[in-house]
């Protein structure tokens, strides 16, 4: 069995996923066409099907791409953070920052969707992970008092989700900013240790 690998973009190609990525941002996906597509990037469908085989398979590609680029720019201001508490502060923000662009029809779109649906599940996960090693490094470091990491890990995640698919921020009436404020006053305040209290 042979494996096929994706070769990496042409600077064309991947000039026209930043474009389709920042159109995804905007609009969504949900009811464009290749050929709208096509016609808003000022090139043809089969520039396009170079990308990928067909919409949804762009649509993933795209909103797959969103989140790996967005992990590695919160990932690179993570890795100035001074401890665990700046780490997950950071993280938040930088999760805040990211979804900030992102308009309601995009946030719909991947959620009504069930391959980008799982792409936003994994990032999800990876983010409760993330979260996780945090607190499992902030309780090492005594910075936090002893907590089950992988509770409040995976209850954060939860939240993230929330967050992400808009649920909290409409239950809330706040912005996805505020609401990963919160979600960082809330894990940083409740993980504090007694003497920091």
């Amino acid at each position: 069995m042979t494996r096929t690998t994706r070769r990496a973009p042409t600077a064309r190609q991947a000039a026209l996923l930043d474009e389709l990525l920042a159109l995804f941002l905007a609009e969504g996906f949900a009811e464009a066409t290749l050929d709208d597509f096509a016609a808003r990037l000022h090139c043809s469908k089969s520039t396009l099907y170079a990308l990928a085989p067909s919409k949804e398979q762009l649509a993933l590609r795209v909103v797959g791409q969103f989140f790996r680029v967005a992990t590695e720019r919160i990932e690179k201001r993570v890795s100035a953070a001074a401890d665990a508490r700046e780490r997950i502060s950071v993280y938040l923000s930088g999760a805040a920052e990211e979804l900030g662009v992102a308009s309601v029809a995009f946030v719909t779109d991947v959620s009504d969707f069930a391959p980008t649906r799982e792409v936003y599940r994994r990032n999800a996960q990876a983010a409760a992970a993330r979260i996780r090693a945090f607190i499992t490094e902030g309780v090492a470091e005594g910075l936090f008092r002893d907590v089950h990491a992988p509770l409040v890990g995976e209850m954060a995640g939860w939240l993230i989700e929330g967050i992400q698919a808009g649920v909290v921020g409409e239950r809330a009436g706040v912005s996805d900013s505020d609401a990963f404020a919160g979600l960082a006053d809330l894990l940083l305040g409740g993980l504090a240790s007694p003497a920091d209290r």
